[in-house]
């Protein structure tokens, strides 16, 4: 049995019954509003102002649009290569000709952006539900492109994008760096702000560490098992080689700890 779009929604938690699915031509200018279209050549900040301006129409746009779009630009006659899934937070303007919503980026299926290509059975037709675009074909998969590794000291990642390093090809050399040191590391509740400094040692690298809290959200701590994994946000305080003295690791995660007063004000315990 073909692959089809479907299970691959799905499988990154988008509902086809409240998502919507939109396959981007390029043109010079934006049929409805005259605003400049996109090219080959557009940043993702460009597609990203093209897609948030849609038609005041509502025979060619919903009036009602969905929370989730996601967003092909055309390859050949019947292709479609994916783009990005973006979050609609709602019409922010509309003038009578056409409307422009608040639109964001999101982390569906962000690792199949530039890679995943459907076969577009109606050529015509550039959005539909995505009940309906779930029936379509995958016509391939490219490999991804590695991503280098930025450094130590200028890592930051969502859980989503953790998630993402701890399986993807692409985060190889990622993985490669986190499991060759040990170390003191934060996470942020972005909702709250609160802070927890915990460390890897011993037997346990960053990597082996990191990989915990990918799976199950909470790494095993009492202090975030009852939090959303999706608000934390993961960064680096001091990292060191495997063969530095336990008591040194301890006293830094005891300075950091202190430094963020994380015992009182944050999520540490001890």
């Amino acid at each position: 049995m073909a692959l089809t779009l479907g299970p691959i929604l799905l499988d990154a938690g988008i509902d086809p019954t409240q998502a919507l699915v939109i396959r981007h031509t390029y043109v010079r200018e934006h049929e409805d509003s005259g605003l400049p279209g996109i090219h080959p050549d557009s940043s993702d900040a460009e597609i990203l102002e093209y897609t948030r301006n849609q038609s005041a129409n509502t025979q060619r746009f919903p009036a009602v649009p969905p929370r989730l779009w996601v967003v092909f630009i055309r390859e050949g006659g019947d292709q479609a290569r994916l783009w990005s899934v973006v979050e609609n937070r709602g019409e922010i303007s509309h003038d009578g000709i056409r409307r422009v919503f608040d639109v964001v980026e999101s982390e569906h299926l962000a690792d199949l952006r530039n890679r995943l290509v459907i076969g577009w059975r109606s050529p015509r037709t550039w959005r539909m539900n995505a009940t309906t675009a779930a029936s379509y074909p995958v016509v391939g998969i490219a490999d991804a492109e590695p991503i280098p590794f930025p450094g130590f000291d200028r890592l930051v990642l969502g859980h989503a994008q953790l998630q993402a390093v701890m399986r993807e090809h692409r985060y190889a050399s990622w993985r490669t760096a986190l499991a060759s040191v040990v170390g003191i590391y934060l996470i942020t509740d972005t909702r709250d702000g609160r802070q927890y400094v915990g460390k890897a040692d011993g037997a346990e690298n960053i990597r082996q560490r990191w990989s915990a809290y990918a799976t199950n959200g909470h790494g095993g701590n009492v202090e975030l098992r009852n939090l959303e994994p999706t608000s934390f946000r993961f960064s680096l305080l001091r990292v060191f080689d495997p063969a530095t003295p336990t008591r040194d690791i301890d006293a830094a995660e005891r300075h950091f700890k202190d430094a963020l007063d994380t015992r009182r004000h944050g999520l540490n315990r001890n």
